[in-house]
């Protein structure tokens, strides 16, 4: 079976289920030859380096992401959506580290432009925050907040951060909680006037 039916889809697969299983930052092309039963260079056909499989790989994983949060938000807004939001962001970090992990590394914006993953999460995210009444800038200040604390949560969740005995679902429940609050009362940013 050796190169029969290698396509850049699969390999990107493959990788993101190894990415789950060992972790992102050791999937290997070497590993990945491995798994396929091809040589290192069977796959440079399909893919030009690690770099390009990671970025295959990230927007991959962006891709199923956004699509559960889709299904999670839809016909919900304000605090609804977001507590869904929220609750499939982190079941889908949890649930699939090395994936999630792909997603948080920064790509060439000029190789993404035209990604319909990226689109649909900017559309989803920033049109969950417009029911809040949020315009840019705040919409951006906004979005990091969000991306910062879901991050910071599931990243120190998934390494057995938490260590006091309160349950880390109800801590999770609070902070979504504040997080409406912060989203609800937002500072303005003052309009210059010219």
């Amino acid at each position: 079976m050796p190169r029969a039916g290698l396509t850049p889809d699969r390999i990107t697969a493959a990788a993101a289920d190894l990415a789950d299983e060992v972790g992102f930052d050791h999937v290997s092309l070497s590993g990945l030859a491995r798994h396929f039963g091809v040589k290192d260079a069977s796959l440079y056909s399909h893919v030009r380096n690690l770099q390009d499989l990671r970025t295959r790989l990230a927007l991959l994983a962006g891709g199923e992401m956004i699509d559960r949060i889709a299904v999670a938000v839809a016909g919900r807004s304000g605090k609804d959506a977001l507590v869904a939001f929220a609750g499939a962001y982190r079941d889908y970090a949890l649930q699939h580290p090395g994936r999630y992990a792909a997603t948080q590394i920064r790509i060439d914006q000029s190789l993404v432009a035209d990604s319909p993953a990226l689109h649909r999460t900017a559309e989803i995210t920033y049109g969950m925050l417009r029911a809040y009444g949020l315009d840019e800038p705040d919409l951006t200040d906004a979005v990091r907040l969000l991306r910062a604390a879901f991050h910071g949560y599931c990243a120190l969740e998934s390494t057995g951060g938490f260590g006091h005995p309160r349950a880390v679902q109800t801590s999770w429940d609070r902070a979504i909680d504040a997080l409406h609050i912060t989203l609800e009362h937002w500072p303005r940013e003052e309009k210059s006037r010219d």
